[in-house]
């Protein structure tokens, strides 16, 4: 029987410990839907175990095969450079394939959703109701892009209007949107969190949203993430893996 490679779990850290605990949460999603891949998570920084602390760990369990998944929803500088970095200074015996980012997929809009209906809104509610796609922002133009055509999507699913916003280096701020959408006219306005985990932009995307009617949760250990991270576990893994280090 061939063992599957390890799932690694690449998430960015926080000094805020919330974002960890979420991590945490999610890890054990995935855990309890796959229970024939071994799980395993690693941070960037701020907390630990590093990743570079995990892959040591492996190389010398004996483990050969490790698909390396970045915790993240867009491909921005983190998923370019800081992780090919990391895994590229990984133990050579290793055979590692990075999997590509969570976004942009279906199943992350469902869980917007999700989010959005337990913070109080309902199906009935979308036509009437303007949608702030806030997450926190990048310097990169394909991240930022990518946002814009996720909002673009979610329109087309009857809400009345969905604008993105960004907690940092780009514009528009999540305030500035909640003002835009009441100005065309929606009846209601809400704030749903394109972010992973608790922490300090999403602290400001919360601020943000004073003026809103309705702040939803991150999307945290939702289903769909957990699904979406095997997914992306899944399409990394076959066919053979390469080595990052090659």
């Amino acid at each position: 029987m061939i063992n599957k490679p390890v799932l690694l779990v690449i998430a960015h850290g926080s000094r805020d410990p919330r974002h960890a605990a979420t991590v945490h949460a999610l890890v054990r999603r995935v855990r309890s839907l796959r229970p024939d891949v071994r799980v395993e998570t690693g941070f960037l920084d701020f907390n630990v175990p590093s990743v570079q602390g995990v892959l040591e760990s492996l190389a010398v369990q004996g483990v050969r095969e490790v698909v390396a998944l970045p915790l993240l929803l867009t491909r921005a500088f983190h998923a370019k450079a800081d992780i090919p970095a990391v895994l590229g200074d990984a133990p050579p015996q290793l055979r590692i394939r990075q999997a590509e980012v969570l976004g942009p997929s279906p199943l992350l809009l469902s869980a917007l959703e999700r989010r959005l209906y337990e913070a109080g809104l309902s199906p009935a509610d979308k036509s009437s109701t303007g949608v702030v796609l806030a997450s926190a922002g990048s310097t990169d133009p394909e991240a930022i892009a990518v946002i814009a055509e996720i909002a673009r999507e979610w329109r087309h699913t009857g809400w009345c209007a969905v604008r993105p916003a960004f907690a940092s280096a780009s514009l528009p701020r999540t305030q500035d949107a909640v003002r835009e959408l009441r100005a065309l006219g929606c009846a209601r306005v809400a704030v749903a969190p394109y972010v992973l985990a608790p922490g300090f932009l999403p602290d400001r995307i919360a601020r943000g949203a004073a003026e809103a009617d309705v702040l939803a949760d991150v999307l945290g250990p939702a289903p769909e993430v957990a699904r979406v991270v095997l997914e992306r576990y899944d399409a990394a893994g076959v066919p053979a893996l390469t080595a990052v280090s090659a």
